[in-house]
Formats: structure tokens, sequence, C-alpha cells
């Protein structure tokens, strides 16, 4: 696996990229990569939303104010929010011949970003019946990470949101995912203290090397 550390790249920019390297990995020109990343503010609908925004429950205008835009994707999944402070992830990866199993590559992101928030003291894991990463009291769970990805012909794309130093307020633009009655939450949140996105993504790296193995960072 071949891991590329972008920066701050706009969502469309960062969507073609995917696009062009799903080819490629399909016609076998590159290997497995991970894209590390952030975005500036976008809320991005998944396939559950596709052409429809009954989970964005702010207007035109408050989303304007607020500088977001709101983008269709083709990724699974509900809607979100992405934004700088948020350490994004997607992997490019071909699952093909002994990996072919969306719930197993699912379940090896969440261990991915699970391992990488444990090097800052964090005690996360999931809840049963939803996807992504959570942490807090049973019960009262608050996310993470999203998760939303799709598969084609068993080449991934899109991939995973970690909260780092995210501006949690503008997730009330949504409702996040789609669920109601749990909150959101990021590192920095649950330290206590301001955390280095460049850390963040050397935890991330290891844990994905750990679960996938990584070869070579650029």
């Amino acid at each position: 696996m071949t891991v590329h550390r972008l920066g701050r790249i706009a969502y469309d920019e960062a969507l073609a990229l995917q696009q062009r390297l799903v080819e490629d990995r399909r016609h076998g020109t590159i290997g497995d990569t991970l894209l590390l990343l952030e975005h500036p503010p976008v809320i991005t609908l998944g396939a559950k939303n596709r052409g429809r925004s009954s989970n964005v429950v702010a207007t035109p205008a408050q989303l304007a104010d607020a500088g977001v835009a709101v983008v269709d994707t083709g990724r699974g999944g509900d809607v979100t929010y992405h934004g700088p402070g948020q350490l994004i992830g997607y992997p490019i990866f071909d699952l093909k011949p002994d990996r072919c199993d969306v719930r197993r590559y699912i379940r090896d992101l969440e261990e991915v970003l699970i391992r990488a928030v444990r090097s800052f003291g964090i005690a996360a894991g999931r809840v049963d019946g939803l996807t992504g990463v959570w942490s807090g009291q049973p019960g009262r769970e608050e996310k993470l990470a999203a998760i939303g990805v799709r598969i084609s012909r068993w080449i991934t794309s899109h991939g995973f949101a970690l909260n780092v130093s995210t501006d949690l307020s503008h997730f009330n633009l949504i409702v996040p995912c789609g669920i109601t009655d749990r909150g959101v939450t990021s590192i920095e949140r649950l330290t206590g203290r301001a955390v280095k996105m460049t850390d963040v993504e050397d935890a991330v790296v290891a844990g994905a090397e750990s679960v996938f193995g990584v070869l070579q960072t650029v």
C-alpha cells in the first residue's frame, strides 16, 4: 500500500482523483493506495440521500452563511459533514482475491481507527447496528469517525472521516448519518488538548499497517 498525504483539497478535486485511481488500480498500474487529506466545509449525501436532502436541516441561507457546500456522492450511507480539522481517508484497494467481503472491509476500517485513537488514550469501539467508530458510555456513545464506502468490482473508494479538531457545531446543520439519538465528538474534545494532524495521520498509517499492510509513504 502507498500512502499519499495531500493536505487540504476541494471535495470535487478529491473525487476526481479517486475516480482516476480506481481505474488505475483496476488496470493494475498502481498498487493499493490510501489518500489522507482534509476538505473545506462540505456536506455530502450518500446513497440513502441521493437527489434529496431530508437530513440536511439547515436552510440554504444558513449553509451559505456558514460557507458549507452540499454535494451528492457515489458512496454508501447517509449524510455527513467534512471540514477542516477532520482527517479524511480514501482507500483505493483491490479486495480480490481473498478479501471480497464488504462487512469485513468496513470492520477493518473501523479497526484501523480504533487502534489509531488508542494511541491518544481514547477508548473507542463499535455500536451494534451502526457503522463507524464511537466513544462514550454504553447507550450514550458519540460518533468519533464516520465510514461510507463505494466498492465497484471489488475496488474500493471513499472511506472514513475522523474528527480531530473539527468544528462540531457544523454537525448541527445535518442529522449526521440520519442518526437522531447520538452526538458527535472529536479527538481534541475527548483528550482536552490540541493534537497535531500529522500525529493523527501517523497513528492512522500505523493502524492501517497493522490491519492491511503499508509499504511506503509519499
